[in-house]
């Protein structure tokens, strides 16, 4: 297993993560639609956004999995923000990156992932990623990249619009599933 990379600019980007306000705040509707949106159209089991912070990747939304966050080191997402355009692994037991990684060899058993960096569009910062991912291998079609793309975008757009939810997790009167 490959661990993620971490950037050269790193603690510029986590200022920029840090400025959005967002890490630990309450589910919002308006990201869990989104993740929903892409498991029904791309029919995948799981969607996120996530949020990469210093050594964990955070889920400001997630669809079928029940954690909040994971470890940076381990993520494809961690990997996916360092890459220049769409991060796709179609089949994760034919690469070497990811063959051996926890989430493959055992819960949740990725064996597909597409991930595109999310960025703060005040200075140009990768924070995050969203991204789709699998239990079987798959190859992503023309139109199901557009629709990827597009969602990709709208949680972008999403990230960077203000007010962000900043009540704290654990302090949120209702929790949405």
């Amino acid at each position: 297993m490959q661990n993620a990379p971490i950037p050269k600019n790193e603690a510029e980007r986590l200022l920029a993560v840090k400025a959005l306000g967002i890490l630990d705040t309450a589910p919002e509707p308006r990201f869990d639609a989104i993740t929903k949106e892409a498991t029904v159209r791309l029919k995948v089991p799981i969607s996120t956004v996530s949020i990469i912070d210093k050594d964990r990747e955070w889920y400001k939304s997630c669809q079928g999995v029940d954690r909040t966050e994971g470890p940076r080191a381990i993520s494809f997402c961690g990997h996916a923000m360092a890459a220049t355009d769409v991060f796709i692994i179609e089949d994760t037991f034919l690469d070497e990156r990811f063959r051996d990684n926890p989430t493959v060899t055992g819960k949740p058993f990725i064996r597909f992932y597409a991930g595109i960096s999310l960025y703060n569009e005040k200075n140009g910062m990768p924070v995050g990623v969203f991204c789709i991912k699998d239990t079987v291998p798959r190859k992503l079609s023309v139109k199901e990249l557009d629709v990827f793309l597009q969602l990709a975008a709208v949680a972008e757009d999403e990230l960077n619009r203000t007010p962000l939810n900043r009540i704290p997790n654990n302090k949120a009167k209702t929790k949405i599933k």
